[in-house]
């Protein structure tokens, strides 16, 4: 057999080699977005594998051409370009993928492809005594695990024509382990290679080169059409993500793989080594810990989270204490389930809303004090006056007791409210009929009303009303109310006083014949200190309203002047089924009735 490259083989290598690097090219040009994440990888490591199963499997025919080897046809052919093209998916699934090994695996696949491709077809044949060169045969095969591990470092770098030295080294390594491979090989054939034969040869040689003159192109026109939309895509979501204000990270296995530049400098990194592969667990408050330990273990499941900001408070690099706003969403990254991560620094509005609820409390702190001091300074300057005058002598201080008495008494009762207001207390709840709540109320303002000339009519439901709170505490509030439209109608009238059910709540209504409310008053009824009346302390609604607050119920107010207010007390009802356990009630529930003044 004739010199590894004597003149008459020189044309026949210099097609091998340049098939070899073009399909190699064409293979990484197709590879070359393996760590996107994206879906579209898979349809390039395909397209990848297949050129270069192709170009393999071409080259190997240049390569019998040129040592004369015969080419036998059958179904050894399909079977050469499925080992190819699959050992080369393979290799590129491990290369995506991580760990020290992931280079050398990758190697592995593509050589075994390579050799496989190289040696089923030669022993395919009609042969009749095969000789392998065993120290060829291990030069051939060191120099495309050297090769394919070659292209697949300086691919990984990316460095420069990162893609073109691949290739070359792949291409070379490949074609080299071919033709070092048909040195090594000595076979002899039971057929003799005719002329007809030998031209039929060529004309397949013709047909491999044509073809692959045509495929390799349009596969590298492909690539590049694919290289240059995924750059596109690339390039918009690198903008978008660098020059975000949040910051944007990607976590796996509880460790950071990516962060953004605003990422770095919210955790004040001065370099993405200080953050990435470093656990995030080193970085997030101990109160979040096993919150993200149990998203971290969903991700292999079905990680369906609504997309809800939620606050989590992180450490700097430096320690410094992060107030933040974070939304999570299942993503992937080098082909594994990963979280990717928006966060927000909101230490600021923190501290901002801090600085105003403060400032909220100096403000009615401050309303307060000088509604205290405003009521109590009044009574107190009369007190005043009248112990002036009995210490002057100039006038009987028994006439003046009474009126001393009251002023202290309505110190008392200003002191009283506020006391309720501030003072948190603990009241037992009990299951009521309020129906029976208003009707003890309404007998108990009757003399009042008769003295006013008021006329109080009581309607209610026919069925009970159970309501779940403090009897005496709703009881005052129904007071506060009707002794208010009592005192809004010094010339007589109807107070309509009525229950009833709506849905899930139950309404105390009252109703007067009074002159209405002016729209700018309705606005501060509730206030602290604020009254029409001249005798009033203003703290009479506003405990009213707590009252109904802290059963979870609301006062509605709807006044029209020159006709009259309507004033709603609302409460929760509560389950007649589990109130009739709870509480008992007398047999006889109250009718509807009139106090006529």
């Amino acid at each position: 057999m004739a010199g590894l490259f004597s003149s008459n083989q020189s044309l026949f290598v210099l097609i091998s080699l340049m098939i070899s690097i073009m399909s190699s090219y064409t293979m990484f040009h197709f590879i070359s977005h393996y760590k996107s994440g994206m879906r579209e990888r898979h349809y390039g490591m395909i397209g990848g594998a297949a050129v270069f199963g192709f170009g393999l499997t071409s080259m190997h025919f240049v390569g019998m051409l040129t040592w004369d080897y015969m080419i036998s046809f059958g179904w050894h052919l399909g079977l050469i370009f499925i080992l190819g093209a699959g050992f080369a998916y393979l290799a590129f699934i491990r290369l995506g993928g991580g760990g020290g090994l992931r280079r050398i695996m990758a190697s592995l696949y593509v050589s075994a492809g390579a050799l496989a491709i190289h040696y089923v077809n030669m022993i395919s044949g009609p042969i009749s005594r095969f000789h392998i060169n065993m120290g060829l045969f291990l030069v051939s095969v060191l120099l495309i695990l050297a090769g394919s591990w070659g292209a697949f470092y300086w691919f990984d770098r990316k460095e420069g024509n990162f893609k073109l030295v691949s290739a070359i080294l792949l291409g070379s390594s490949a074609a080299g382990m071919i033709l070092i491979g048909m040195e090594a090989a000595t076979i002899e054939y039971r057929d003799i290679l005719t002329t007809d034969k030998l031209n039929d040869m060529m004309m397949l040689l013709v047909t491999i080169i044509g073809f692959e003159t045509l495929f390799v192109p349009l596969g590298s026109l492909a690539a590049w059409f694919m290289n240059r939309r995924f750059n596109v895509v690339d390039e918009r979501y690198k903008l978008l993500v660098e020059n975000s204000m949040d910051m944007i990270a990607i976590m796996r296995n509880g460790r950071w793989e990516y962060v953004n530049k605003a990422g770095l400098q919210m955790f004040e990194a001065q370099r993405e080594e200080e953050l990435i592969n470093r656990s995030v667990f080193e970085f997030l408050h101990p109160a979040y810990h096993e919150q993200l330990r149990k998203q971290f273990a969903g991700l292999d499941s079905d990680y369906n989270e609504a997309r809800v900001p939620e606050e989590q408070e992180w450490y700097t690099v430096t320690g410094k204490l992060l107030h933040t706003e974070v939304v999570k969403t299942l993503t992937t990254f080098g082909s594994k389930p990963a979280v990717q991560v928006i966060v927000r620094d909101i230490s600021e509005r923190k501290k901002n809303e801090e600085l105003l609820i403060n400032s909220e409390k100096l403000y009615v702190a401050g309303q307060l004090a000088a509604g205290i001091a405003h009521e109590i300074r009044n009574p107190l300057t009369s007190l005043k006056g009248f112990l002036q005058l009995m210490a002057s002598g100039r006038a009987s201080s028994s006439q003046y007791f009474e009126i001393m008495k009251s002023e202290l008494t309505r110190i008392e009762a200003i002191v009283s409210e506020m006391l309720m207001l501030s003072k948190p207390q603990v009241y037992e709840l009990a299951v009521k009929d309020i129906r029976s709540i208003v009707n003890d109320t309404v007998i108990l303002l009757e003399a009042q009303a008769i003295m006013h000339g008021i006329v109080l009519e009581f309607k209610h439901d026919e069925f009970p009303l159970w309501v779940n709170g403090v009897e005496n505490q709703i009881k005052q509030v129904i007071i506060n109310i009707m002794k208010n439209a009592i005192e809004a109608m010094p010339d007589g009238g109807t107070i309509t006083v009525s229950c009833f059910g709506e849905g899930d709540t139950v309404t105390v209504r009252v109703v007067d014949e009074g002159p209405g409310i002016p729209g700018e008053q309705l606005q501060k009824m509730g206030q602290p200190f604020y009254t029409t009346k001249d005798k009033g302390t203003g703290l009479g609604l506003m405990v009213s309203y707590k009252i109904v607050d802290n059963h979870k119920g609301m006062i509605r107010v709807d006044s029209h002047l020159g006709t009259g207010t309507t004033m709603d007390i609302i409460f929760p009802l509560v389950d007649r089924e589990s109130a009739a356990g709870e509480a008992g009630f007398p047999d006889s529930s109250p009718k509807d009735h009139t106090y006529a003044g």
